[in-house]
């Protein structure tokens, strides 16, 4: 795991330093999909899906974006590359091949005779020649006939030979890699020799599969001891990476056949089929590839529609990255749904869109590790990630800030102070001392007012008519329990995300600037239920319960404001319709519209409330005529009042009417 340091080093800015990662922009960035969705899990899926703005400057890259860059390649390869020009230049290099021989055939026949005694000579190359010719003549048309063909042939010109050889060195290369990952060692101009080794090395590893198959101790690093300079500068550590290796060649091999027309399918196989010449080490080959069936290395299908031509070792090559972009692009979607990071291939990132992009991942995993270690979010037992009551404060800071900034814009609202008295809240304004008022001195209109009787000299003499006090006011204390409406109706026009936002917003407010103060959040739909501080970030709308209980909510608001004695009680309840439910022996009755049964539970619960001394402030985000008619007969009952609002303006409704009467003035000037 990265750590962040807690010192800091100062340097020149040479543009390859890594910014660091502010724990508080990325709870930021978290917030709004987690008050929309209530889901920690999805917001962090969908914060490292998406990416983010590095508040230094700059943008981080997201699966998304890295996911459309290897789709983007993907496409580019199918788009750049022609795979039948692997058949075009195998016939290009036949025709050379045969005609270089053909050259030489028609050297030796046009070969006039020196003397008597080279006539015998003569004609012994001469029907070497002849039949040569025949040979060639009666080649199939198709490469591959021609090459099964011609591995029987003897040729008479050393260059054709040596190129041929080179050709089917290729085909060997192109077999053996089928089942081995950088095999040039292998099968580079193998000798009788090579070919043994090889063969040994086929058989000792046939007969360790068959150990692994049983169950036995495969003898892996005895193997390797023998064999490990075949497998390149990075051999296999372990039978199974080695085992998903082959896996990986096998299916790149199977995605190139797959990619191929029938007819060029069937001409390949038959090209690469008994390429050794030797019966022992085809048959050993074989074996091998019954053993591995275990692997069902199944490959993928590529429809390239390119002009650009390639070999057949590049067409090999070509098979193995677009298989690794497949599985790249395979792990990338997997993170994205909530898997592991950590699955991610960060050296193959690395490879195909470079090292940039590889760094950009590192910095996603280390969001998550960034908010660890600033305390906002931590895993449960079962290592899942949840808030921590630091993060929820964080959450519901934000939402304040939102709903301050654009109180701000507005000028209205509330501002800070600089300090809070004993008996109040200091303001700005200034009174006369009377007996009785907190003794808030300010010193500056003090010393004037002296100045002003007396006139300019020192010393200053004070007399009690001088002394002129901040103004103050009487911060009292409330109980407020905030009735949020959970029903489907408030999803489906909008109004449930500004609900949830205003509740973690006024749930800070309350707790950082009066602590004195309680606060409850109830939902309710079908049933009412108390939901705690911390629950709120993860609250949602209830999607298969019908019905708008406020009865049974108004009924908890009172059990819940009833434990406090002194101060002032408030209901704040959210809504957008009429009560659709009432309990019935404590089961929910639920019917639209509303039955006169559930009106007059509904009322009755406000009565209860009213007797308690409970006022209930109504914020509505509907103003159909028979809700006004509903909502003035709860006023009149209760004598709170009733706002009619929108969704974007209901935390500036809330906060602004909590602060204003909060607040009581202590103080009056003389």
């Amino acid at each position: 795991m990265r750590h962040f340091p807690r010192q800091h080093r100062y340097s020149r800015w040479d543009g390859s330093q890594q910014l660091g990662l502010d724990a508080d922009a990325i709870m930021g960035e978290l917030t709004e999909d987690l008050i929309e969705h209530g889901d920690l899990r999805w917001a962090m899926r969908n914060l490292l899906s998406r990416g983010m703005e590095i508040p230094q400057g700059g943008y981080m890259q997201g699966l998304r974006d890295m996911l459309k860059q290897l789709r983007e390649h993907k496409r580019e390869q199918l788009e750049r590359y022609d795979l039948s020009s692997i058949f075009e230049g195998f016939r290009e290099r036949l025709d050379e091949i045969l005609g270089m021989e053909r050259d030489t055939i028609d050297q030796w026949l046009d070969k006039p005779a020196e003397d008597d005694e080279s006539n015998f000579a003569d004609d012994v190359l001469k029907q070497v020649a002849e039949r040569n010719k025949d040979t060639l003549d009666d080649l199939p048309e198709d490469v591959a006939g021609q090459i099964k063909e011609l591995d029987k042939y003897e040729f008479l010109n050393p260059d054709a030979q040596r190129k041929y050889l080179e050709m089917v060195n290729e085909l060997r290369q192109a077999m053996t890699n089928t089942f081995f990952k950088n095999v040039e060692n292998m099968v580079s101009n193998m000798s009788d020799g090579d070919i043994e080794r090889m063969k040994d090395m086929l058989k000792a590893l046939n007969d360790m599969l068959v150990k692994k198959i049983a169950g036995e101790d495969p003898g892996f690093d005895d193997f390797m001891n023998e064999f490990g300079d075949m497998f390149g500068e990075n051999p296999p550590k372990s039978l199974d990476e080695l085992l998903e290796q082959m896996r990986q060649q096998m299916a790149a091999t199977q995605s190139l056949m797959n990619s191929l027309s029938a007819d060029q399918r069937q001409q390949l196989q038959s090209m690469m089929q008994h390429r050794f010449g030797d019966p022992e080490l085809n048959s050993e080959l074989r074996k091998l590839a019954k053993e591995l069936e275990f692997l069902n290395p199944e490959g993928s299908q590529y429809r390239f529609n390119g002009g650009e031509r390639l070999d057949l070792d590049a067409a090999m090559q070509l098979m193995n990255e677009m298989q690794d972009l497949d599985d790249l692009i395979g792990q990338m979607q997997t993170a994205e749904r909530g898997g592991g990071m950590d699955e991610i291939d960060r050296d193959l990132l690395s490879e195909l869109l470079g090292e940039d992009t590889a760094e950009n991942l590192d910095q996603l995993k280390d969001l998550l590790n960034a908010l660890e270690e600033a305390g906002y979010v931590r895993t449960d037992d079962e290592g899942r990630y949840e808030l921590t009551p630091r993060g929820s404060r964080m959450i519901g800071q934000k939402a304040l800030g939102e709903i301050y900034d654009r109180l701000k814009r507005q000028s209205l609202g509330n501002h800070a102070v600089p300090e809070e008295g004993r008996f109040g809240e200091r303001l700005e304004q200034t009174k006369s001392y009377e007996f009785g008022d907190p003794f808030h001195l300010h010193m500056p209109r003090t010393i004037r007012n002296a100045i002003d009787r007396n006139g300019p000299g020192t010393p200053i003499s004070l007399q009690p008519d001088d002394f002129e006090i901040y103004r103050s006011e009487l911060i009292t204390s409330t109980a407020t329990a905030m009735l949020v409406d959970l029903s489907w109706s408030m999803a489906l026009r909008g109004s449930f995300q500004a609900a949830k936002k205003v509740a973690l917003a006024l749930h800070n407010l309350i707790t950082s600037q009066y602590p004195k103060d309680n606060f409850y959040v109830i939902g309710f739909a079908a049933y009412a239920k108390e939901l705690k501080p911390h629950d709120l970030p993860y609250l949602q709308w209830d999607e298969y319960v019908l019905g708008t209980n406020m009865q049974h909510a108004l009924l908890l608001a009172e059990k819940l404001l009833a434990k406090h004695t002194g101060g002032t009680k408030q209901i704040i309840m959210i809504s957008d319709g009429e009560p659709t439910s009432h309990l019935e022996n404590g089961r929910s009755q639920f019917a639209y519209p509303p039955t006169p049964e559930t009106i007059r539970a509904t009322f009755r619960a406000v009565k209860h409330c009213t007797t308690k001394g409970i006022a209930i402030n109504t914020f509505m985000l509907d103003a159909s005529y028979y809700l006004k008619a509903f909502m003035d007969e709860i006023a009149k009952i209760n004598g709170g009042r009733v706002f009619y609002t929108t969704p974007e303006k209901l935390g500036e409704y809330i906060l602004v009417d909590y602060v204003q009467h909060k607040r009581k003035r202590l103080a009056r000037r003389a």
